[in-house]
């Protein structure tokens, strides 16, 4: 998927350099192309799926790659509507522009949602690292104010996550909670995996006795399921599973056999190698199925 790694640490270049690791990729990442994401979406929409499609990057420092990022999401709305995927896209900010001007990163999700709009789709705001949470959360309130078709994901972990939640559910759209996957300084974050756990649970509480806002249940924790699964049962507005592309297949097929609605974020592009490592990183059975595959299978 990815070539040319030349100058590159050695575990990116082990990664990103070796069939190995290549077939990693392969396993949470649609391909280096739409037409691959689309060919992939339309399987998982067959199956009872929905999609979001997340085109990988991250951290762009300069206006033109910015701005060649939202065509290429104005491109991914476009295949949505003449494929009639069910379907929507996820942005990160900083991919966006956030990093070079905070107008740049608004005026692009505004163009996104206004297409988003047109062609009946919405529009998810990934969360980044807590550099730009903050900023995150304002573009997201203002563009959310004048288009109506976003949503936002918020990280349970993140000890401000209860007061951006009493903030933003009064305006409606979707809120993708998951536990987040950066690591944070104490300061700003909790930092075991039962204080996130705890968090999650209480955050979820209250998103789903929420009815203006459309809950996106982001986890693939068993003790959290279950509980959406009970909160499920007395909520009267919409909600979903999400979860991510090759993370516990049969654990999605089962909900989506019971007849949960579950979104698959599915991500793809070259721009691979910092998403696969927060999946290593979160599930270290993905790193031993990299490390058996390094050794031939032993």
């Amino acid at each position: 998927m990815v070539t040319g790694v030349t100058g590159l640490g050695p575990v990116r270049e082990t990664i990103t350099g070796t069939r190995p690791g290549k077939a990693l990729a392969r396993r949470f990442v649609a391909g280096d192309t739409l037409d691959e994401a689309v060919a992939v979406a339309r399987t998982l929409n067959a199956d009872g799926f929905q999609v979001s499609l997340d085109l990988l990057g991250e951290e762009v420092h300069d206006k033109e790659t910015a701005l060649a990022a939202v065509d290429r999401y104005l491109e991914c709305l476009d295949r949505i509507a003449t494929e009639r995927l069910d379907a929507n896209i996820a942005v990160k900010p900083t991919h966006l522009g956030l990093a070079v001007a905070e107008e740049l990163a608004a005026d692009s999700i505004a163009r996104l949602a206004i297409r988003a709009s047109e062609v009946g789709t919405t529009v998810t705001i990934d969360m980044e690292d807590s550099r730009y949470t903050g900023g995150t959360v304002d573009m997201y309130a203002l563009a959310q104010e004048e288009h109506g078709n976003l949503g936002l994901a918020l990280q349970a972990c993140m000890k401000r996550t209860p007061a951006d939640l009493e903030r933003l559910i009064p305006l409606g759209g979707h809120i993708r909670l998951c536990k987040g996957a950066y690591l944070e300084p104490p300061e700003v974050a909790l930092t075991t995996k039962r204080q996130i756990s705890i968090a999650y649970a209480d955050q979820l509480r209250s998103l789903m006795a929420s009815s203006g806002v459309m809950p996106a249940i982001a986890t693939h924790d068993d003790e959290l399921i279950e509980l959406a699964v009970e909160l499920a049962a007395s909520r009267t507005g919409p909600f979903e599973f999400q979860m991510l592309y090759g993370v516990r297949p049969d654990l999605q097929r089962r909900l989506v056999a019971e007849g949960f609605p579950l979104r698959v974020y599915l991500p793809f592009g070259s721009e691979w190698y910092p998403y696969l490592t927060r999946r290593l990183a979160e599930r270290p059975a993905n790193t031993w199925f990299f490390v058996r595959a390094l050794l031939g299978g032993r």
